[in-house]
């Protein structure tokens, strides 16, 4: 099926409904899709005898499931668009599909805007997964152009070689030695800022929606980023309580790790609570009364995307260990989940 430049495999889901005699199904679609859902819907009616329930709840990534609450509903399966599996999540109550929108726009035109720039460098090849099935055909593009070009394979998170998250970044990881810069292909700032944080490298930016190519604007918005990073440790500084955020979508759940930042902080006498949620939203965090500094163990764009909405400082993990003086400022890096 192909819609708004997406080729989306939902036949697969129609074979295994039927397969499977599934009754009742839930449909999750990234805000991005969303504005085409009578298709996907009238499509799985035409193909199936399913009913389709449509989840109105964001769908940032494969974490976003719900399928407990779903399962309490009489949903037997779940078709998530959009997004790859996480290799390494736990199992879910329900059966779940992942279909990746995968995109069938021309990438090499905005590549070839950024070869001026990655001339006599060594370049590492990442992209969103929307992309990923495309980064063999523009590394042949950029070699033809005598660029030398790496590939990295990410740990169990990715399902793609060169695929990077925006909460994982080891496929850029997996070759950050072996290369002078990165050539990051999709929209948007987050992955590539990510991807600067994380590998210490340039990042050169190709939105093949746009056609734009950005570099400059990048280190801008890092060196923006860093600053409020700093002044979000500065303002944790001797506060009396601290609240450890564990996130319950799947692929978030770092538990073990917050128990180890109760030990940490403990060890420097400081108080501490451990929180569970689902949704982050400032609202609801803030609530809380008496706790004076956030840390979250969940995705890491809750502290750094929403930073402004927050009354509140929320750090992540490795800015926690920065403020107790087990790292250095120096060391800072951002905060992935690996499996």
């Amino acid at each position: 099926m192909k819609i708004a430049g997406y080729d989306i495999d939902l036949e697969e889901a129609a074979k295994i409904i039927n397969k499977k005699n599934y009754k009742k199904v839930s449909l999750q679609i990234p805000d991005g899709l969303k504005i085409h859902f009578t298709k996907f819907v009238e499509f799985l009616e035409e193909k199936t005898k399913a009913d389709v329930l449509i989840s109105a709840d964001p769908c940032f990534g494969a974490c976003d499931q719900g399928c407990f609450e779903l399962k309490s509903l009489g949903v037997d399966f779940v078709i998530q668009l959009g997004h790859e599996p996480l290799n390494n999540s736990k199992k879910t109550s329900l059966p779940i599909l992942f279909i990746n929108a995968k995109s069938d726009l021309d990438l090499s035109k905005v590549v070839e805007k950024a070869i001026p720039l990655l001339k006599d460098k060594k370049i590492g090849l990442v992209s969103t997964a929307q992309h990923a099935h495309k980064l063999d055909e523009i590394k042949k593009l950029l070699e033809n152009k005598n660029i030398e070009v790496f590939i990295g394979k990410g740990d169990n998170r990715t399902s793609q070689a060169g695929q990077i998250l925006g909460c994982n970044f080891s496929s850029a990881n997996a070759i950050a030695k072996d290369v002078d810069l990165f050539l990051f292909i999709g929209s948007g700032n987050f992955h590539p800022l990510g991807l600067m944080l994380t590998t210490k490298k340039k990042v050169i930016a190709c939105d093949p929606y746009t056609n734009e190519v950005r570099s400059k604007e990048l280190e801008d918005l890092k060196d923006t980023v860093l600053r409020q990073r700093y002044g979000a440790i500065a303002r944790s500084k001797n506060v009396r309580v601290y609240a450890i955020l564990v996130g319950t979508k799947s692929g978030q759940q770092r538990i073990d790790l917050a128990f180890k930042i109760k030990e940490k902080l403990s060890s420097k006498e400081k108080k501490s609570f451990i929180f569970t949620i689902n949704n982050f939203t400032p609202s609801v965090i803030q609530s809380f009364l008496g706790v004076d500094c956030f840390i979250s163990t969940a995705c890491p764009r809750i502290a750094i995307d929403d930073y402004m909405q927050y009354k509140v400082p929320i750090i992540t993990p490795i800015e926690l260990d920065i403020l107790l003086g087990f790292k250095k400022w120096e060391d800072y890096s951002f905060d992935e989940i690996t499996s």
